[in-house]
């Protein structure tokens, strides 16, 4: 799949793509491309960093709230940005890898196929933003990869939605579960975590980079 908000790029970007990768769809907004990652649950989708719509939160955005309901899928940030910034924002979020557009239809193929097949791509000149970036918490990492753990896979998703300001209805909605079973997974969240509130909650999260 691909996801960027000018026309002529998904459509050069297609074109230059090798036969062998088949190209479910294209989206270039925030709110289209997480409605069709979930409706067409790609294996890799070719992701620009700067969109349009959703909460203002771009590439990054839509693998936050489009992985928990695909979670086969693997996403690659395509950008013409190489600002550190841009390339850590997007893997804290989970991209798998992330290359400017000065790549060639070849090498978008080639950091596809490593994508799909689990590899981590970067071009190499970001390799060393995120090196630096991840390397300099390594600590703070192993830390709230243990707090994390103790949690479930649905527990973790209820956390992130929660700290994020939704309501128990809308987490309920959004995950397909009861209002009570949310409850429910909010109770254990807290108690594991030792927080008290959803308030802390939230503090909890952002200090950890998780939104």
């Amino acid at each position: 799949m691909i996801v960027d908000d000018h026309s002529i790029f998904r459509s050069g970007l297609r074109t230059e793509l090798e036969p062998d990768l088949h190209v479910l769809g294209e989206a270039a907004t925030v709110e289209e491309a997480i409605a069709l990652v979930v409706s067409t649950q790609p294996r890799v989708v070719l992701l620009d960093v700067h969109l349009p719509g959703g909460r203002g939160g771009g590439g990054a955005e839509v693998i936050r709230e489009a992985a928990p309901h695909s979670p086969q899928t693997l996403f690659l940030a395509l950008s013409v940005s190489d600002a550190a910034d841009d390339v850590v924002t997007v893997i804290r979020a989970g991209a798998r890898g992330y290359i400017t557009k000065s790549a060639s239809g070849a090498e978008v193929s080639d950091a596809a196929r490593r994508v799909s097949d689990g590899d981590a791509v970067f071009s190499p000149k970001l390799a060393g933003f995120v090196l630096d970036a991840f390397g300099a918490v390594a600590g703070e990492i192993a830390e709230t990869t243990e707090e994390l753990d103790r949690l479930s896979a649905r527990e973790q998703e209820v956390m992130r939605l929660i700290a994020r300001g939704y309501t128990y209805k809308e987490v309920a909605g959004t995950l397909f579960i009861s209002v009570k079973t949310v409850e429910t997974h909010v109770s254990a969240v807290l108690r594991k975590l030792q927080l008290s509130s959803r308030h802390e909650l939230t503090a909890w999260a952002l200090e950890r980079k998780l939104l």
